[in-house]
């Protein structure tokens, strides 16, 4: 039996809400999928893309990257990954750094075999370039074949990829696609083909309810096998209000003091008729009963705007994405807003960057600069923004085993 921990999204570096805490919360858990690996003893560990947050990860967060990566290594397990949209660079990527570090193997078209299990790899393909892309992988002699890719797949309700057209094409019989990007956890089957999501390991929206965790593939008995193990991250509190006609402020402040806010990241979903709130106050009470981090989401004032957006602003940068996404942008805007929104270098350094952006797509023939005339809304990478308004009001991180049925 060949046992692999399938992971992703772990988006290191992110310094959501702009707080240090957050940004080492993210570090955090992908320790914690590193150690459980280890205490498993698996075969492997499989990552699905987005590593980092961005292309330019700062020091800190490579070096604890590497550290983590040190004690798998050290351990004799092999850390397999691919490219994301997030960290995707137009030249050497963070992974090439890491394998020359012996610390990481890139996935290709090339086969790597663990036990029965061939695993290839397959980068981020922005939506322009898939009618052009070749599945072709050199086969290899083993019962079993899984290809690990970085994108939003059909049949999956997000889905922009088309799944069919991949595996009719394919030159190999795939028993699994192991995929990254969408950032809630779960399966669907084409065929004799599984497709799953682990899920990112720390939640990147104040949308992802749901547990943070992994999944393990077994393979056993000629069939492919997978269980979902959940992790500890930081608690996030989700404090929903439903107000009636005549209820304020006084209302949704009690219901915020039904809580245990200790160190965790506050929610506060105001929906329903009743009277105006300032988040300001409201937001106060849950810093003053330990809350890291408060947040308001008022959506009637959503409502009472606009008629055809449907955001959260409970995080702003998720928000101002899912926006971005209608606009018609080049790849260089683009990459532009994600730099300066995300801080991922210094304010005065902005300039010397987009200076160098626009020549280096000058030197690419415009190609970059030019909107993509095929999908209409210029997008390359995205994000997804799901409401979830199921789920419990707190992560307590225990771990679970599912069966196969639980994810259908």
């Amino acid at each position: 039996m060949t046992r692999l921990l399938h992971t992703g999204d772990t988006h290191i570096g992110y310094q959501q809400y702009h707080s240090p805490e957050r940004r080492q919360d993210f570090l955090r858990a992908f320790e914690t999928v590193i150690e459980d690996a280890i205490e498993l003893d698996v075969d492997a560990v499989v990552h699905s893309g987005d590593l980092f947050q961005d292309r330019r990860p700062d020091l800190q967060d490579i070096q604890g990257v590497v550290s983590a990566l040190r004690r798998l290594r050290d351990a004799s397990i092999p850390f397999l990954a691919i490219v994301g949209n997030h960290e995707e660079k137009r030249d050497q990527q963070w992974l090439d750094l890491l394998a020359d570090l012996d610390l990481t193997h890139r996935l290709g078209s090339d086969p790597y075999t663990v036990g029965d299990i061939s695993i290839y790899g397959l980068d981020y393909v922005p939506p322009t370039e898939r009618d052009e892309l070749e599945y072709d992988f050199i086969p290899a002699n083993t019962e079993h074949a899984v290809l690990v890719a970085h994108g939003l797949f059909e049949p999956f309700e997000i889905g922009d990829w088309d799944t069919e057209r991949l595996l009719s094409e394919s030159n190999i019989s795939l028993d699994a696609l192991l995929l990254g990007d969408n950032h809630e956890p779960g399966t669907r089957k084409i065929d004799d083909t599984w497709l799953m999501y682990p899920g990112s390991t720390e939640r990147a929206s104040a949308t992802e309810r749901e547990k943070r965790g992994y999944n393990i593939i077994r393979s056993s008995n000629g069939d492919i096998e997978i269980s979902r193990r959940t992790i500890e991250t930081r608690r996030f509190v989700f404090v929903d209000v439903e107000l009636n006609s005549g209820q304020g402020f006084a209302y949704a402040r009690d219901r915020v003091r039904e809580y245990d806010h200790t160190d965790a990241v506050t929610i506060i979903t105001i929906e329903g008729e009743g009277e105006q709130i300032t988040p300001g106050p409201l937001e106060e009470i849950a810093l003053e009963e330990g809350a890291l981090i408060a947040r308001v989401n008022d959506r009637r004032e959503l409502d009472e705007t606009t008629d055809d957006m449907d955001v959260s602003f409970a995080d702003p940068d998720a928000a101002v994405r899912e926006q971005l996404k209608q606009m018609d942008l080049s790849t260089v805007s683009r990459d532009l807003d994600q730099v300066i929104r995300d801080s991922a270098i210094a304010d005065s350094n902005v300039r010397d960057y987009a200076h160098q952006s626009i020549e280096e797509a000058l030197d690419e023939g415009l190609s970059s600069l030019q909107i993509d005339d095929k999908t209409g809304d210029g997008s390359s990478s995205s994000e997804p923004e799901q409401v979830d308004t199921s789920g419990d009001s707190s992560d307590d991180g225990s771990n679970q085993q599912l069966s196969m049925g639980d994810y259908l």
